[in-house]
């Protein structure tokens, strides 16, 4: 049975998509840490990040770097954070945030019914700088 990424991915279930590539895909968060929290997933579903394969893992960094400056752009916050958890779904997925503080990365903070237009102006900072940085691969 596909993960709840996979099905998002395939257009199953909505999402707010700041990324798209032939790897990989970068989405707003349902229960974000802060505004702006974006899930890099890859395309293939593979559980564990020591499963991937190594291209992938770097192309996986190597777009976290690119949207975690687009968050930095468009949020202004005292340092990007970067986390891999992947105990919920399973399937590799990288949080990327804005933060101001260690505790802006506990979970237990994660913001519950965030409303669907929220989550559209949110995407919408992060693709606006996605596209003033210059990446080709913003989704709209």
């Amino acid at each position: 049975m596909a993960t709840i990424f996979t099905r998002i991915i395939e257009g199953d279930l909505p999402a707010h998509f700041v990324w798209k590539d032939e790897i990989c895909v970068g989405f707003l968060s349902i229960a974000p840490l802060k505004p702006g929290h974006t899930l890099v997933v890859p395309r293939a579903e593979v559980d564990h990040w020591l499963d991937l394969d190594p291209d992938v893992i770097k192309h996986l960094a190597g777009v976290t770097q690119s949207i975690g400056k687009a968050i930095q752009r468009g949020y202004d916050p005292l340092k990007v954070g970067s986390i891999i958890l992947g105990l919920e779904v399973p399937h590799v997925h990288i949080h990327v945030a804005p933060i101001w503080s260690p505790t802006d990365l506990d979970f237990h903070n994660a913001m519950a019914g965030v409303k669907p237009e929220d989550l559209a102006r949110e995407a919408d900072v992060v693709r606006d700088a996605l596209r003033d940085l210059g990446y080709a691969e913003v989704s709209d």
